[in-house]
């Protein structure tokens, strides 16, 4: 992974509009509400309060009252898999929805209206990677940015770059950037000149009961600390906390199976 250099106020707290394309919300879609909002809640110091219900009983999380991310509840009969997934902010939800399907892609829901907060649709990648669009209205996404608590990145884990990382570009015009490396497959998608999220190609490392699937990281004030308080809360531990170019990292699965990962980003300039 590597850090994303957004536009922030003061404290890390936003306040424009994303340019489109801009990871601008995370949302999880869960069978126990209660218990996950539990869970979060013990583990970032998230609090909740109701956000639309267009798609059933759906919770916002706050980190000092600012809107940080989504949870909402999956109905009994549907057996999806349970997974972070990141909103790309788009200007016009219904002509990047067609856009998706024209370049390969799927659009399995909406797009529709999300009450006064904005307009969205939940669509997959042509490798099947489920990723969010969001038109903002009252609701511009995530409130703050930068602080433990929060989401840092997001970044694809897929097969290889190549399968896919022209599909993004189509879709929302991000310039690519690939890391030159023989044994090392990512390219990073910069908007206007700032990397926005990841495409990391693992090959045959790529779990075969997950297949191709975004990955949201959270920025923590300790990585090890937070990777223990997951496994005392019921959630398990994937990959230890161990240093990378980008900061301290673990990757972490919640109690009902959610795969995040946790750090403590190095924000030096290089």
């Amino acid at each position: 992974m590597t850090e994303a250099r957004g536009s922030t106020g003061l404290n890390g707290t936003t306040h424009a509009r994303r340019t489109p394309g801009t990871p601008c919300w995370v949302s999880l879609m869960v069978h126990g509400m209660a218990a996950t909002q539990e869970f979060y809640g013990q583990l970032f110091g998230w609090e909740f309060r109701p956000g639309p219900q267009q798609l059933g009983p759906y919770v916002r999380a706050l980190l000092d009252s600012h809107e940080v991310a989504g949870i909402g509840q999956l109905p009994p009969d549907r057996h999806l898999p349970i997974a972070w997934t990141p909103y790309l902010a788009s200007d016009d939800v219904d002509v990047t929805a067609e856009t998706v399907r024209h370049s390969g892609g799927t659009v399995g829901v909406g797009p529709l209206d999300a009450g006064e907060a904005g307009r969205m649709a939940i669509a997959s990648d042509p490798t099947g990677a489920v990723f969010g669009i969001w038109q903002a209205a009252e609701h511009l996404g995530t409130g703050i940015t930068g602080v433990p608590g929060t989401p840092a990145w997001n970044e694809l884990v897929t097969r290889d770059t190549d399968s896919v990382v022209k599909f993004y570009q189509g879709v929302f015009g991000y310039r690519l950037e690939p890391t030159v490396s023989a044994d090392f497959d990512y390219v990073t998608l910069h908007i206007e000149g700032h990397p926005v999220a990841g495409v990391h190609g693992v090959g045959n490392a790529l779990p075969r009961d997950r297949g191709p699937h975004w990955l949201t990281y959270f920025e923590v004030a300790d990585v090890d600390d937070g990777a223990r308080h997951v496994v005392e809360l019921g959630g398990h531990l994937l990959k230890s906390a161990h240093d990378s170019p980008y900061g301290r990292v673990a990757t972490v699965v919640d109690p009902e199976g959610a795969m995040f990962s946790l750090i403590h980003a190095d924000r030096r300039e290089s």
